[in-house]
């Protein structure tokens, strides 16, 4: 059963699709420079779901880990607040972020479970850090082009394409992972990674 969270994303991601299919009904032949902030705002809107996605999620996945162990209501309040806490400064979803916060609060390596079609986890990994900083240059820097300076879009139509797909998948991945491992940990087992 897919979690709260994963249909709160499908719901955001939607966002970052409908500025895509704005920069396509603008589009002409040859582009011009000013619809290119679309797809530039288009991944960051994609980064955004994603990053409220793991928020979403481990908060879930944390209120149904203190309400199956209500003997001690303080220590599930701590729990709670400090991972609300821990959340403020979360800001960014990569690798670096979401592994240790995953592993602090379900005590698994929520990453191991990112595989599917033709991404292993390591490959996963390495995309999502690969897009969260192209996000921060967007976000930070703008990486918007300068006038009569021929420079590469820094996102290309293709490219965002593939970029929400990926956010999509490792979402449903995630979703599917967390599951497995939370379900094991409240019965006691816990789920071996995926190869």
């Amino acid at each position: 059963m897919e979690s709260r969270a994963l249909q709160a994303f499908e719901h955001a991601i939607q966002d970052a699709v409908d500025l895509m299919n704005h920069f396509d009904a603008l589009n002409k032949t040859p582009p011009t420079q000013e619809i290119e902030v679309l797809k530039r705002a288009s991944l960051v809107m994609a980064l955004a779901a994603l990053e409220t996605y793991f928020e979403d999620l481990i908060l879930e996945a944390v209120e149904a880990i203190c309400t199956s162990e209500e003997k001690d209501k303080r220590l599930s309040r701590f729990f709670r607040e400090s991972l609300e806490l821990e959340l403020k400064t979360f800001h960014t979803p990569s690798t670096d972020r979401v592994r240790p916060m995953f592993k602090k609060y379900l005590g698994f390596d929520v990453t191991d479970g990112w595989s599917w079609n033709h991404y292993d986890p390591k490959k996963a990994r390495t995309e999502l850090n690969r897009l969260a900083k192209k996000r921060g240059d967007i976000a930070h820097r703008s990486l918007r082009p300068l006038p009569g300076q021929p420079t590469q879009h820094a996102v290309t139509r293709e490219d965002l394409r593939k970029h929400i797909h990926f956010v999509k998948e490792l979402a449903k991945a995630t979703d599917a992972y967390v599951e497995i491992n939370s379900n094991n940990r409240l019965q006691g087992d816990a789920a071996p990674p995926r190869a």
